[in-house]
């Protein structure tokens, strides 16, 4: 299997996390791995991206413009931001919800970038706060759109394999929640697959 995934959102909301699951669960399943993160002002809020490459075809960590066959986007202007990596063909799960950055307290109107993304990809777009408020925060949509891609097949692993590494890699209080918001995820990716 050779699949390329970006994973692109601000500091804060556990994309680091999520590119080391995907990582850990795809090298279970048997595969060469290679990972990079490009973090810069993560603790302000600022841009974190990460790159995951499952299979031998890749001869270095990064992504190359028009290489990436999926992005996993936290945050909708992240997601327009790195659509460069995208493949033509490539898929885009992106979370609806905005997170404003400090330095622009009016923010950006969603709705247009959401807009675009959909004419440009046909993305999966998921109201990212409503639908983690059943866990009671919205920083378990780093765990749900791994079930979302898994579900959707855009994310060519087991969900076996990366409910295994959420169980070794989660701190144990937090096993029960994380593996309910990977279910809910992955209902969700199914449903938008049968909708295709």
């Amino acid at each position: 299997m050779n699949s390329d995934i970006l994973i692109c959102g601000v500091g804060g909301q556990g994309t680091v996390l999520a590119s080391k699951l995907i990582a850990a669960a795809a090298m279970e399943e048997g595969n060469v791995v290679h990972s990079a993160e490009t973090i810069g002002m993560a603790q302000r809020g600022g841009s974190v991206t990460s790159h995951v490459r499952i299979g031998s075809s890749a001869s270095s960590p990064l992504i190359p413009y028009g290489g990436a066959d999926l992005l996993l986007a936290f945050e909708p202007s992240e997601a327009v931001r790195n659509l460069k990596y995208l493949k033509k063909g490539g898929r885009v799960i992106v979370n609806s919800t905005p997170v404003r950055p400090s330095t622009e307290p009016e923010g950006y109107d969603e709705k247009d970038i959401l807009s675009y993304l959909e004419k440009k990809t046909g993305c999966i777009i998921v109201d990212g706060a409503k639908e983690c408020e059943a866990f009671g925060s919205a920083k378990f949509f780093n765990i749900m759109v791994l079930g979302i891609a898994v579900g959707s097949g855009a994310l060519p692993i087991e969900s076996e394999s990366m409910i295994n590494e959420i169980e070794k890699r989660v701190p144990k209080k937090f096993t029960e929640i994380n593996n309910e918001a990977f279910k809910k995820g992955f209902e969700i990716g199914e449903l938008s697959h049968e909708n295709k």
